[in-house]
């Protein structure tokens, strides 16, 4: 399997509010790398995988409305723990449907596994893998 991952991040604010995560339950902000593996198993006629200025393009275009955000007060977390796991999944779904709508080119299409890992410090992270 050939793979391509590029790399953004995202600052956001959230509370965890479940006695588990102690003083997490508080408001408090962090700041997550996030790196998407784009999985092929060929590469085009010009040796690529999937097209690498798309893919940051992309990543960027979907971690962008989260940047800067309070996760408690966006919809599409509404009734959700937004633990790193959970947010590594919304990325992941949000670049599947990227994929499939065609915006990462005609090489998107070769794409059959997306990785998505959450840095949450450089001792922690967590990630949501699977088939596109």
């Amino acid at each position: 399997m050939f793979a391509v991952e590029v790399r953004d991040h995202m600052m956001i604010a959230h509370s965890l509010p479940r006695p588990v995560f102690g003083p997490a339950q508080a408001m408090h902000g962090a700041t997550f790398v996030v790196d998407a593996a784009f999985m092929t198993e060929d590469l085009d006629e010009d040796g690529l995988g999937v097209d690498i200025g798309l893919a940051t393009k992309v990543l960027g275009e979907t971690v962008a409305p989260l940047n800067y955000k309070n996760l408690d007060e966006l919809d599409v977390f509404r009734g959700k723990v937004t633990t790193t796991e959970v947010l590594a999944k919304h990325v992941f779904d949000t670049l599947r449907n990227r994929i499939k709508n065609g915006d990462l080119g005609v090489g998107g299409s070769r794409i059959k596994r997306l990785k998505i890992t959450l840095h949450e410090s450089h001792v922690a992270r967590a990630w949501y893998e699977a088939a596109v």
